[in-house]
């Protein structure tokens, strides 16, 4: 079976903010009456967490690829194709999946194509719709990519220990899992 990409990478606000607030709110504020107010409890801001996380993820990888002339979409489409074993999909598949515009999704797949990573063909069931594949040249890029992703997990999960690695695999799978169940009864 070929490599599946599941890599994905990002840039960051929240630090700043979260670096500013602690400045601000290391002394307790004050009331009217000039007594210490109780500090409030922060609210867990776990969605915006994940998406920080992943966006300042995908920054850092972008990095990493720019050397190898692989843009942040180019990859994107890399990682989407090869996650289902190289079955092929059709543009609308990639431009639904990928949340960008069929001609936006179009002008990609020209792109790689026209750099020997990706290939379209006819569906075999259906001969109005043509399915992009992963050329041999794109798997050589995939596995650059993993390679990259290897390397940069470990620089980001220093000092995460592996227990505590396995407790946020655990959670997140069970988020995603709950969010994919809510998706589906709301298609409904």
């Amino acid at each position: 079976m070929r490599p599946a990409l599941d890599c994905y990478v990002a840039e960051d606000r929240e630090n700043k903010m979260a670096a500013k607030n602690s400045k601000s709110s290391s002394s307790p504020a004050k009331t009217e009456e000039g007594s210490a107010a109780k500090p409030s409890a922060q609210p867990f801001r776990f969605g915006f967490l994940v998406h920080d996380v992943s966006r300042m993820r995908r920054t850092l990888f972008d990095l990493q690829m720019k050397p190898l002339g692989v843009t942040r979409s180019q990859w994107s489409v890399l990682a989407f194709l090869s996650r289902d074993g190289n079955n092929g999909a059709t543009q609308v598949d990639l431009a639904r999946d990928l949340d960008v515009g069929k001609v936006t999704v179009g002008g990609l797949i020209d792109r790689l194509e026209a750099t020997g990573q990706v290939k379209r063909e006819l569906d075999a069931k259906d001969r109005r719709t043509r399915k992009i594949f992963i050329t041999e040249q794109g798997f050589e890029t995939i596995k650059q990519m993993q390679t990259v992703g290897t390397i940069l997990n470990e620089s980001i999960l220093a000092g995460v220990s592996a227990k505590d690695l396995k407790a946020v695999e655990a959670t997140l799978s069970k988020v995603k899992d709950n969010i994919r169940r809510l998706l589906a009864s709301a298609e409904r």
